[in-house]
């Protein structure tokens, strides 16, 4: 079972103190039987309170694919497949494909900074 947080102390207490404060004034009762039954009532619901508050979540790792490098791998298989009439490469003609991109970003990626 995980460890309360700092949090659900402060949300659980402070539910006890002012539930217990608040019964007490509406209830407006003398005798020691009703001040126990408001006091555990306040402190029941202060354990459902500091119970409700979220947890912190556990740091996840994403791998997520370099878009860049999804379209590149993509737009390059399409643009393999476009040549003209004349047989000519249709990308070429276009300049630096998608793929020339790619592999910039990819290269980027996992490079060292020169800032140190």
């Amino acid at each position: 079972m995980p460890r309360p947080t700092a949090a659900q102390f402060a949300y659980g207490s402070a539910t006890v103190v002012f539930s217990t404060l608040a019964l007490l004034l509406l209830s407006q009762t003398a005798s020691g039987i009703g001040v126990a039954i408001i006091a555990l009532a306040a402190l029941a619901l202060g354990v459902l309170v500091s119970l409700t508050v979220p947890m912190p979540k556990t740091a996840r790792t994403v791998h997520r694919t370099n878009d860049a490098a999804v379209s590149g791998t993509a737009g390059a298989a399409t643009a393999d497949a476009s040549t003209d009439s004349t047989g000519s490469d249709a990308a070429e003609a276009r300049g630096p494909g998608p793929r020339a991109v790619s592999s910039r970003a990819h290269s980027a990626v996992g490079g060292h900074s020169l800032r140190g």
